[in-house]
């Protein structure tokens, strides 16, 4: 993070007319699951000074206080006659409620759901609301006449992009973003951003791949200079890239052969929060997520949902002592609709109460269904380390359901056991036996670890493969550290990481252990131990090959020799 410089606001010119005020972060705000990264980021909004002004997407209140004093620098208040909102949120409302005080004659530009939040927010107050109905249009003067599009998902039903055909501009709004922050307002050597975008999209949009591929038609045909985002930098030497990728990524989660029915309703973000976590842990192991926001769906698409889904996950807060009536309905369709022989489970979040969560979990108890995991309870907003527990759970319930699938499998071919052959084979290499340990913030993890090599004298470095359901991957992300324990021949270590840990259990917890230089967990038992630092990772399958550099290093037993892993397959650990 540079000196002095925790948050600003950066106001550049785009295109004719257009600025950009990036909002600019490099400490950690934490509003959505994939901040986890922890790598700042910049709330993007956009100014278009035609005959008429329109301001886009003002950022929350954590940004308020220096976007409204950079606008005044640019601009009179008094001046703008629309905001376009392509999503409200709670956050946003201070910051709108900091600017109507200042120019009470604007009006919002907005879909239907996001105007109905806005009067909820602003109670008694009236507001001049535009309500954006299917393509309409908002001529500004100059040539900007701006087309909209709406794009509802279920995590955001009034999401809304804005296309101004004079620049060739697509306002993407959540579409297309990465939570990084710097100087870079364009994506010059767009590849650098791959990673950061591809977790964008999996913390965001796997969950709701059907939707992505719907919105990604619509705007097809448009002729596009770049994408203006909400978050990172503007897409524009990545643009063709990036939009393939995303149809490519939305179809793969399409095309999975488990479904996970996710519904859900919630109150204050936090009950949504913790759907968010467990969509990731689903779709991490390898399952696709139909995710229903009950506030926004038919009956009709949850009983659709319900029916082709292998398991399903209700969660609901509690308001005065009961589920919402939405979920009332959606559990109504649930215990009229899903086969008993899929697994359910059952999640929710409460300020004073939890009766919502004990409600459905005994009416889908007494109806016969089996839950894949004990029911959670989460009190007010959800810690790093119950988002952390959440994910596991995700992976868990998913793995669930896999095994099952392989059950009801019909007998090996001769193609299946050529196949077995072929895994023999590849058992046969073997790697010395190794645990990983990290740690971000509150979040810790370990993992016995075999597939690792040395990979460079220098920088010396190392590659170690990490499986994608593995609980460890999301702490071995570019610029993460972690400790690689060299294990030692004996039983004991390697016992008790082989264990299945339960979601959320401490991986050290009976092991002696000490903190690292970076932080991270030293296994005293070990034979040697390695800090290191994510320099890169690669795609590959069903496996993570991350790229780390070799920092400190320390010999503990001189005469020890190094564990080893034999296998007598290659289609498993």
């Amino acid at each position: 993070m540079p000196e002095n410089k925790k948050r600003d606001v950066q106001v550049v010119s785009l295109a004719e007319d257009t600025k950009v005020f990036r909002s600019r972060t490099w400490d950690r705000l934490k509003f959505e699951v994939e901040y986890s990264l922890q790598r700042g980021t910049t709330a993007n909004s956009f100014l278009i000074e035609a005959d008429k002004i329109a301001l886009l997407d003002p950022p929350g209140e954590s940004f308020t206080q220096n976007y409204l004093q950079s606008l005044q620098q640019r601009l009179k208040l008094s001046e703008i006659d629309y905001v376009i909102l392509g999503h409200f949120n709670p956050n946003r409302g201070a910051t709108l409620k900091a600017l109507l005080e200042l120019a009470p004659q604007l009006t919002f530009v907005c879909s239907n759901p996001a105007a109905i939040a806005l009067r909820q927010v602003f109670e008694t107050q009236e507001l001049n609301i535009a309500v954006v109905r299917g393509e309409d249009t908002l001529d500004l003067g100059k040539g900007h006449a701006l087309q909209f599009i709406t794009t509802p998902t279920p995590r955001w039903p009034d999401s809304l992009l804005t296309y101004d055909p004079k620049t060739q501009i697509l306002f993407t709004d959540k579409f297309y973003g990465a939570h990084t922050c710097g100087d870079q307002v364009f994506d010059e050597g767009w590849s650098i951003y791959s990673e950061d975008r591809r977790f964008y999209y999996d913390c965001l949009h796997a969950s709701q791949a059907k939707q992505v591929i719907s919105a990604l038609d619509k705007i097809a045909d448009l002729p596009v200079k770049f994408y203006a985002t909400g978050h990172g930098p503007m897409v524009r030497y990545g643009l063709t890239e990036l939009t393939h990728l995303y149809r490519k990524w939305s179809e793969e989660q399409n095309s999975k052969e488990l479904t996970v029915a996710l519904i859900y309703a919630s109150a204050y973000g936090n009950t949504a929060t913790l759907a968010d976590a467990l969509a990731k842990g689903i779709t991490k192991a390898g399952a696709a997520v139909e995710l229903i926001n009950c506030e926004a769906a038919e009956p009709a698409e949850i009983q659709t949902a319900v029916e082709k889904c292998d398991g399903f996950i209700i969660g609901s807060p509690t308001l005065g002592g009961h589920a919402p009536t939405q979920i009332q309905t959606a559990l109504g369709i649930v215990l009229s609709t899903a086969s008993k022989n899929k697994l359910a489970g059952v999640f929710g979040s409460y300020g004073w109460s939890g009766e919502a969560v004990d409600l459905i979990e005994s009416k889908l108890l007494d109806a016969g269904y089996k839950l894949g995991f004990e029911s959670i309870r989460v009190k007010f907003k959800p810690t790093d380390v119950t988002l952390q527990q959440c994910k596991e759970i995700g992976i868990d319930f998913a793995q669930a359901l896999k095994k099952a699938q392989r059950l009801r499998a019909p007998r090996q071919s001769a193609s299946a056991s050529q196949a077995d052959r072929t895994a023999q084979a590849v058992g046969r290499i073997v790697g010395s036996l190794c645990v990983v340990s990290a740690k971000r913030g509150d979040v810790s993890s370990g993992m016995l670890a075999s597939w690792v090599s040395q990979a460079t004298f220098n920088p010396p470095g190392l590659t170690v493969a990490v499986a994608k359901d593995r609980a460890m991957e999301s702490l071995t992300h570019s610029g993460d550290k972690f400790v690689l324990n060299i294990l030692a021949e004996g039983k004991q270590l390697r016992k008790h990481f082989m264990k299945n840990f339960a979601p959320g259990e401490d991986r050290f917890a009976g092991v002696e252990t000490k903190e690292a230089q970076n932080g991270c967990p030293i296994l005293s038992d070990a034979l040697a131990y390695l800090e290191c630092t994510v320099e890169n990772r690669m795609d590959c399958g069903d496996h993570w090959v991350v790229y780390a550099v070799v920092e400190n290093g320390h010999l503990l037993q001189d005469a020890g020799v190094t564990a080893v892993h034999y296998r007598k397959t290659g289609s498993h650990y």
